[in-house]
């Protein structure tokens, strides 16, 4: 099957990246990591549509547009935006289907609108892994722990799954920083029971397989800006006289950088295709696991050119770098995603 994204959705990737880029994201990650949730930029994306994607037209949105979603969230990653992005898009699967209308009246609207920032606890991978075979448990750690949910301090509502109820929850405990210092991890506790019922766990188990689909779209972009960067580095840099491009060793780096990007991105829109069919759950770990894997070769290859200025503070691609680590196990790791596809197999 061949796949080509139409006039109207290219020119929706190329706005965002318009926007993006006039943004100055660097600037934007460095305030979110020191605190800052500066929502601007999140103001700027709900009026594009970007939050529209994935609540549906009764809910003041557009979607769920699976397609376009990957689009907007590729352009995303490829300028390393921070926020709970990907949780808010899955946050908005888990409120339209976990069975409560009026909790669902409330709170899409204002996802669309960007009026909304929304966190997820792990809770609903814990509320998936009954659903699935034994390989899927290894998705999530689901020995006895603290939930955390990302940036929870900056979010206006954070939720939490317990097999089959849906709890608001707020945090408990000191922020902790990841890999990514834009990304922190709040421990939370469930306040409040929003839902019960058995459409929770079916709700959980489709704001993670969003969530999955959501979160290797913007991996793909995050490998694709790292990539570009370090070509052009690699352009310009020069040792013994000549562009450091030229030599071999760095031009097998870079073509084993860009051949698996570009093997993971079929994947991540046949997933996008596949939305809604039985095929989807399989899909998206499949997407995940080349997407992991490839944007995390992006960033070794950018690493290995830049020398030592790569993962500098002050040099902006570190910040893209970082990210690459950071969601390289979010969402599930490669090997869980694996032991998915694996079960998924006739």
């Amino acid at each position: 099957m061949k796949f080509v994204l139409d006039a109207e959705q290219r020119l929706f990737g190329e706005t965002l990246h318009k926007l993006l880029t006039e943004a100055g994201t660097p600037a934007l990650v460095r305030r979110w990591a020191a605190g800052d949730a500066d929502r601007t930029l999140w103001s700027a994306l709900a009026e594009a549509g970007v939050f529209a994607l994935a609540v549906p037209d009764r809910h003041d949105g557009a979607g769920p547009l699976p397609v376009e979603l990957v689009v907007a969230v590729h352009e995303l990653g490829r300028h390393a935006v921070p926020g709970p992005i990907v949780e808010t898009l899955a946050a908005a699967a888990l409120l339209d289907t976990a069975g409560d209308e009026a909790l669902s009246a409330e709170w899409l609207p204002r996802i669309a609108a960007g009026e909304a920032v929304v966190s997820l606890a792990p809770g609903p991978l814990r509320a998936l892994a009954p659903l699935a075979p034994e390989p899927l448990r290894t998705l999530a750690p689901l020995a006895p722990g603290p939930l955390r949910a990302l940036d929870a301090d900056a979010a206006d509502l954070i939720l939490l799954t317990d097999d089959e109820e849906l709890w608001s929850a707020a945090p408990d405990g000191a922020v902790l920083r990841s890999h990514d210092p834009a990304r922190r991890l709040s421990p939370v506790v469930g306040r409040e029971r929003l839902a019960a019922g058995p459409d929770v766990r079916r709700a959980a188990a489709a704001a993670y397989d969003l969530g999955v689909l959501a979160c290797s779209a913007q991996l793909l972009g995050l490998g694709r800006a790292l990539l570009d960067t370090t070509v052009e580095y690699a352009r310009t840099r020069r040792q013994f006289g000549r562009p450091i491009g030229e030599f071999q060793a760095v031009k097998h780096h870079l073509a084993d950088a860009l051949t698996g990007l570009e093997f993971a991105r079929p994947l991540v829109y046949g997933a996008a295709l596949s939305f809604g069919s039985p095929d989807f759950a399989r899909d998206v770990s499949a997407a995940k696991v080349a997407t992991s894997e490839a944007a995390y070769a992006a960033a070794r290859a950018a690493l290995q050119v830049h020398g030592a200025i790569g993962y500098t503070d002050e040099y902006d691609p570190s910040l893209w770098i970082r990210k690459v680590r950071a969601l390289h196990s979010a969402w599930g790791t490669p090997a869980g995603h694996r032991a998915r596809v694996l079960a998924a197999l006739p």
